[in-house]
């Protein structure tokens, strides 16, 4: 099975207010080399537009399993507010 079909399986209550996600240092961002939170992230969570120079986190997607927050010292992350995130459908 891939991962994207396995993906499928998980919901979400997404908080339209507030992210859980964010970036401590945009500046810092930019020069991070190999920007590993790209492609270390199971969800894609983030990408990263090197036209605009900016990382775009799509939060909404998040597994909360906090890899990101282990590989980039520039990611702040926190469990989302009481009532939303992630949704495993098996437990």
């Amino acid at each position: 099975m891939r991962i994207e079909d396995k993906l499928y399986l998980v919901g979400y209550n997404v908080d339209e207010d507030e992210s859980h996600i964010g970036v401590s240092d945009p500046e810092e961002c930019k020069k991070c080399q190999g920007r590993p939170c790209t492609y270390i992230c199971p969800a894609g969570v983030y990408s990263y537009d090197d036209k605009e120079e900016k990382l775009s986190i799509n939060y909404d997607a998040c597994l909360e399993c906090g890899t990101c927050r282990i590989v980039c010292s520039f990611i702040t992350w926190k469990y989302p507010r009481g009532g939303f995130g992630v949704q495993y459908k098996f437990g």
